[in-house]
């Protein structure tokens, strides 16, 4: 611990940093909804182009654990947090500043794919140096979680504002508005980083001298345990193999539906309302419930809600009374969600197997798999759209497409034992 700093003063300078940046972070939604209606009303792109720029704008992220090595092994200046947290939102900046000033109707999708891969391989940056500080201060002696706490409501109260701001404000302004505001932010959010000496933060101080091999040889011990291996491969399959059709569900409900904006913001608002539910109650009632039972139930609820929107498309629901707008407010920003739930057991079973000291790089591992997995379950729904002939303008085979979905998202329960059990506790394995 660095002296001269009282520990009050420390405090308040993580909260202002980390409170600033969880919640600029969870404010992302709100540049993302423009570019959504960017892309479809201004560049006029088809629903499986939008997909695949989206998609593939998400690259950065599978790279995670990489970032997480490099801002362990190498100080900048003294300082091996603070710097990284300047760089990205320095990058994020300029790229949505490029954005709000190129972005006009000849605007090549080049272009913005590479500004967008930009802009996430800075908010990647900011993520893994806003969590490593996040868990080197729940290490410290005196620490009661309130830091954690504190960060998770920043980070939720940027996305609820993000996404009911930005659904009222597309109706309202132009989509480059909304990169420039956003581009301020993050302006903002770089001057007060750059304001702030780490020294000020009374962090743990951790050796720099690490070494990628090091780290990358402990990641690789701890993945050849097959109940942390099988569990991760079965954990990515289970995103990977089901093909996501958000851009032709987006195009569905603004084309065909007129869906206004604003509600596809509520939706994301319900959306973020159910995680945070599904926080408390898996923390106060369902902890003591196997990991793998809990993961498999998921699964299945999200084979319910597949079938749920099956019935939607194809009229349904409307014929009992239930409004296009009100499925997709509670039902759509549910389903939106639900893919996440297994995140939190998931990552409480991994904790639980890794070998001490390789928390960190297991879990970075962990989202760098999912991010990927996700990704490949995009390119899977635009080839799937293209082959049942789902279009802008066409959306007739839309129904069939969905059952292929239903189908599978069903497919990994049936393997869903290649999960790992619990750890049995202590007193358990003696008795043995």
């Amino acid at each position: 611990m660095v002296s001269g700093v009282s520990e009050s003063d420390s405090a308040r300078n993580r909260k202002v940093l980390l409170g600033i940046g969880f919640w600029v972070q969870g404010l992302r939604c709100f540049p993302w909804m423009g570019v959504n209606f960017f892309l479809k009303d201004g560049l006029r792109v088809e629903p499986s182009t939008l997909q695949i720029l989206l998609n593939s704008a998400n690259l950065p992220m599978v790279a995670k654990p990489f970032y997480g090595i490099i801002s362990d092994s190498f100080y900048i200046f003294g300082q091996h947090r603070v710097p990284y947290i300047a760089i990205g939102a320095f990058l994020q900046a300029i790229s949505w500043m490029a954005i709000a000033i190129f972005a006009t109707s000849g605007m090549s999708i080049t272009s913005i794919t590479f500004y967008l891969l930009l802009g996430n391989l800075g908010a990647s940056i900011v993520e893994v140096a806003n969590d490593a500080m996040v868990a080197e201060t729940a290490k410290q002696p005196n620490s009661s979680g309130e830091l954690q706490s504190f960060v998770l409501m920043a980070s939720s109260i940027g996305g609820v504002f993000g996404n009911l701001v930005g659904g009222i404000a597309i109706n309202q302004y132009s989509p480059r508005l909304m990169f420039f505001v956003y581009a301020i932010l993050l302006s903002l959010q770089l001057l007060t980083t750059l304001s702030i000496r780490e020294s000020s933060l009374n962090l743990p101080k951790t050796p720099s001298n690490i070494g990628f091999k090091k780290q990358i040889s402990e990641l690789v011990c701890a993945l050849k345990k097959p109940e942390i291996l099988y569990s991760i491969i079965w954990f990515a399959f289970s995103y990977a193999i089901i093909p996501t059709l958000t851009g032709t569900m987006f195009f569905y409900q603004t084309q065909h539906l007129k869906i206004e904006s604003s509600l596809l913001g509520i939706s994301k608002v319900f959306g973020q309302g159910a995680m945070l539910v599904w926080a408390v109650v898996y923390e106060r009632y369902l902890k003591s419930i196997s990991s793998r039972k809990l993961i498999a139930a998921v699964q299945i609820a999200m084979v319910f809600f597949m079938a749920s929107d099956f019935l939607f498309v194809n009229g349904v629901y409307k014929s009992i009374g239930i409004s296009d707008s009100f499925y997709v407010v509670v039902i759509s920003g549910l389903l939106e969600v639900l893919y996440f739930f297994k995140v939190l057991p998931f990552s409480v079973l991994m904790a639980k197997h890794c070998p001490r000291g390789c928390e960190g790089s297991v879990m970075a591992f962990v989202m760098s798999a999912i991010a990927l997995a996700m990704i490949v379950s995009g390119y899977f729904g635009v080839a799937l759209a293209a082959y049942m002939g789902v279009n802008g303008d066409d959306f007739s085979g839309l129904s069939s497409a969905l059952l292929v979905q239903l189908v599978c998202t069903l497919i990994p329960v049936f393997w869903v034992k290649c999960v790992a059990e619990d750890v049995k506790s202590e007193k358990k394995s003696k008795k043995n």
